[in-house]
């Protein structure tokens, strides 16, 4: 579904609490300063009436996932009956279901997943919906005037954002061979971002993290050749990104919060995430 959201107003995002109320209770006038700053409590009591969207697929063995990559494997290792308790062993690469690629996943050097800081994992959330166009051609890319169209309607994108693609392509989950999308001659067909919109973004609009429904960043003529150059670039810049992204219909295009979390493995390369909307 499509939703009509008001235009982005400036908000401090130095302060947690005003980010917050000024997101998610229509912002601040422009120019105008707040009297006092809200507590926490004020701010909780305010993200208790909103709604919650899940953006993250639950994953299992027969989740979709990159070519080069192994099944996952679930082990029970004790059970209610026999022991008490429930344990299961999981065992699968850290690219798995919605997940987090930090810089070091390209890049040595860079962040680490437990290098990544937690201010970076509460964010303005911009959704950039180009699921008409890739309906009509799977190998859409998203182009500067796709962007430029996102800022007509909502403002300039604000610092330190999150901006998701959505291209509804999570729709076709948790179906690998719909997911990929390949022809007769295993070329896969699906949409992917372009370098003007991530060097737009992260270069002159200082984004803080971007994700998309996909298995790639880079488009399916580009994967199928090995080229992730796009990835490439995203974590070279020294942020983080989010892949196979869900729910994205379910969100406006401007004025909802994003909270990213995954856990927190030592030098980790990887690991599935959880990402919910908070919505305005």
């Amino acid at each position: 579904m499509n939703h009509d959201a008001g235009a982005c107003r400036p908000v401090n995002w130095a302060l947690l609490a005003v980010a917050v109320l000024g997101s998610l209770s229509g912002g601040l006038a422009r120019g105008a300063a707040p009297s006092s700053a809200p507590s926490l409590n004020d701010v909780y009591a305010i993200l208790a009436t909103k709604r919650f969207v899940d953006l993250t697929h639950s994953f299992g063995p027969q989740t979709p996932h990159w070519k080069g990559f192994g099944e996952m494997k679930v082990r029970t290792l004790y059970t209610i009956d026999k022991a008490g308790f429930h344990v299961e062993e999981y065992c699968h690469v850290g690219q798995w279901g919605t997940h987090v690629d930090p810089p070091a996943h390209f890049h040595e050097g860079l962040k680490t997943v437990d290098q990544i800081d937690p201010k970076d994992m509460l964010l303005p959330l911009v959704v950039i919906d180009v699921h008409d166009q890739v309906a009509r051609n799977p190998d859409y890319v998203l182009t500067v005037a796709d962007v430029q169209s996102w800022e007509r309607r909502h403002g300039r994108i604000p610092a330190h954002a999150f901006v998701a693609m959505r291209t509804d392509w999570s729709k076709r989950w948790p179906d690998d061979d719909a997911m990929q999308n390949r022809d007769g001659a295993g070329v896969a067909h699906y949409p992917g971002w372009s370098l003007p919109v991530l060097k737009l973004l992260y270069e002159d609009r200082r984004i803080a993290a971007s994700g998309h429904e996909t298995t790639d960043t880079d488009p399916g003529l580009a994967t199928t050749k090995d080229d992730y150059s796009l990835e490439s670039y995203v974590l070279g810049t020294n942020h983080y990104q989010i892949e196979l992204l869900a729910n994205l219909d379910q969100v406006p295009e401007a004025g909802a919060l994003v909270m990213v979390s995954f856990p927190k493995p030592e030098h980790g390369s990887g690991f599935p995430a959880r990402v919910i909307a908070i919505l305005p």
